[in-house]
């Protein structure tokens, strides 16, 4: 299958891994189609995970969709996924024509507004294997969403992630680089996050 992304899309990373981004996967009016039919039928929930020995609440709402039979672990929780909605295999068909992965669950994330965040992490559970391709496409208001290498923790970048835009990342990414989502008082609108990925 041919390369579907733009001819000059760069690798954000300056090295160990690769980022790709495009803004507009989704034109304005499908994206806010999209918006709305996700913050009005998922079925969201709040999660508790846990952080430093103790129990607390995921800033944020979060459900998993997939394939049957297969659940999702990490940060101390397992997540048995909810079976494809129209809307999102819809979404997922795009994602993997431009990603050129198959993927078998998708983790979707609703920040209600600027005080919902995600905090530093690696997608680099056992259950994605090695090198995994995640790719994560975001409705709403913009966000910032940060990298930062795992080892030199002064070695960052950002970017910000805009209404029906794709952030993919894959080959050794999780390996050396973590990434958050943080906190903004500037920020009081609305976002959904769908991060595909394949586990096995």
């Amino acid at each position: 299958m041919a390369n579907l992304f733009p001819l000059d899309t760069k690798n954000l990373l300056p090295h160990s891994g690769e980022v790709l981004y495009v803004d507009s996967l989704f034109e304005l009016k499908k994206a806010d189609k999209y918006f709305k039919i996700l913050r009005d039928d998922i079925s969201w929930k709040q999660e508790a995970i846990w952080m430093f020995g103790k129990k607390v609440m995921q800033p944020r709402l979060t459900a998993l969709y997939g394939d049957e039979g297969i659940s999702y672990s990490y940060s101390g929780i397992t997540m048995e996924p909810i079976p494809w909605s129209k809307t999102l295999l819809e979404i997922k068909g795009k994602v993997e024509e431009l990603a050129e992965a198959r993927f078998s669950h998708v983790l979707l994330n609703f920040y209600r507004d600027g005080q919902d965040s995600m905090g530093w992490h690696r997608d680099n559970e056992a259950s994605l294997g090695p090198e995994p391709v995640i790719a994560s496409v975001s409705f709403g208001v913009p966000r910032r969403f940060q990298f930062r290498n795992y080892v030199d923790k002064k070695e960052k970048l950002q970017i910000e992630l805009g209404h029906g835009s794709l952030l993919l990342m894959k080959g050794t990414c999780q390996d050396h680089w973590e990434h958050q989502i943080p906190k903004s008082k500037k920020v009081s609108g609305e976002r959904i996050n769908l991060t595909f990925r394949l586990i096995r």
